[in-house]
């Protein structure tokens, strides 16, 4: 387990708390100047907080008891955003430059968990950009790591490329056990490879969690916002027969058990993925809860994904989106101007105070 608690107040305000289990893959996400990098430097000993206690297997800093190792002391692997490799060397020698018994071996085992088996002799101009990636990963894993660091490692490459990286780097997870932190300004990357996501902003951090609770039930607007979160609206909290609802515009909504008071203003998101269309051919029981008319605007389709803009009748100019399969907008042959049902799934209906 990483454990990391960050504070200070120059060069750069920082209030961190996150955590990282063995085995985990965290990203860190937040606008540029937010903290995120100088975070990655604060746990691999290259910048000293004022305040604070970072700890793996053994405490790596704790400022209480005065106690900072240097970046030599810390077995932290770290792949920088521009690689850094010695442009001078070799592949073989910048990987050995790392390791505190060189061993070639070793590095070759290395290279081969990295598909780049054979380039031993060849220099970093030889390389292509996903090659000096993944010799930069090598060298990261020659330390023998307890926590490895990715500052926003797939930023310099094409996309071809990146999604290339992507995968392998999801098999390559499966042979480690050992916490990993990734900064990216990128949220599909982040959704694709993390298990937990920690939000910060301002040097602030604003929420860590699974990646699905982050981005489906942020806990502030602030986090919505900055998770680029879609399907926010007002509301407020009513109360009808008995039970507690949520009144939006004209529409009278059902939701989960919620501590809001009957008269409470929130805001509320459903995700685009947890709408319901109705099917015209094979109606099911899930059109009866909270079903609303809508009119289909515009309609986008990005590899096999089809998001739908749609104006909720009698509440223009209120759009809602929906994500689904691009088959089932053939089979349902949807158009731009088509009066469609759908259902707001009241457990995907997520409240956030006001």
């Amino acid at each position: 387990m990483l454990d990391v608690t960050i504070k200070q107040q120059q060069p750069i305000p920082l209030e961190v708390q996150l955590q990282c289990a063995a085995g985990e893959m965290l990203a860190l996400v937040g606008p540029s100047g937010s903290g995120k990098t100088t975070v990655l430097r604060c746990i691999a000993g290259l910048h000293k907080p004022q305040q604070g206690l970072i700890r793996s297997q053994t405490t790596w800093f704790d400022s209480n008891h005065e106690l900072n190792y240097s970046p030599q002391q810390r077995r932290v692997g770290l792949v920088f955003q521009n690689y850094a490799l010695f442009p001078h060397l070799t592949v073989m020698q910048n990987i050995l430059l790392a390791m505190q018994k060189p061993q070639e071996h070793t590095v070759r085992a290395l290279l081969e968990q990295v598909h780049l088996s054979g380039l031993e002799s060849r220099y970093p101009s030889q390389l292509s950009g996903g090659q000096q990636q993944r010799v930069a990963l090598a060298r990261a894993l020659a330390r023998d790591p307890e926590v490895l660091l990715l500052d926003e490692p797939f930023s310099a490459v094409d996309k071809v490329t990146r999604r290339k990286l992507y995968l392998e780097l999801h098999a390559l997870r499966r042979q480690l056990s050992m916490p990993i932190i990734l900064v990216t300004h990128d949220l599909d990357e982040a959704a694709m490879l993390a298990d937990q996501m920690c939000v910060i902003h301002q040097g602030k951090t604003l929420q860590q969690g699974t990646v699905n609770d982050v981005l489906n039930r942020p806990q502030s607007l602030n986090v919505a916002r900055l998770t680029d979160a879609r399907n926010v609206f007002e509301g407020q909290i009513v109360l009808f027969e008995g039970q507690k609802k949520l009144q939006w515009c004209e529409q009278l909504l059902e939701i989960a058990d919620t501590d809001f008071a009957v008269g409470s203003n929130v805001y509320w998101i459903i995700a685009p993925s947890k709408i319901l269309l109705h099917q015209r051919r094979r109606p099911s029981r899930g059109e009866q809860e909270n079903p609303v008319q809508a009119i289909i605007d515009d309609m986008i389709t990005l590899r096999g994904i089809t998001t739908v803009l749609m104006k909720v009748t009698g509440h223009h100019p209120l759009l809602i989106q929906m994500d689904i399969p691009e088959h089932v907008v053939e089979r349902n042959q949807l158009q731009r101007g088509e009066h469609v049902g759908l259902s707001l799934l009241q457990n995907a209906i997520h409240l956030i105070e006001q």
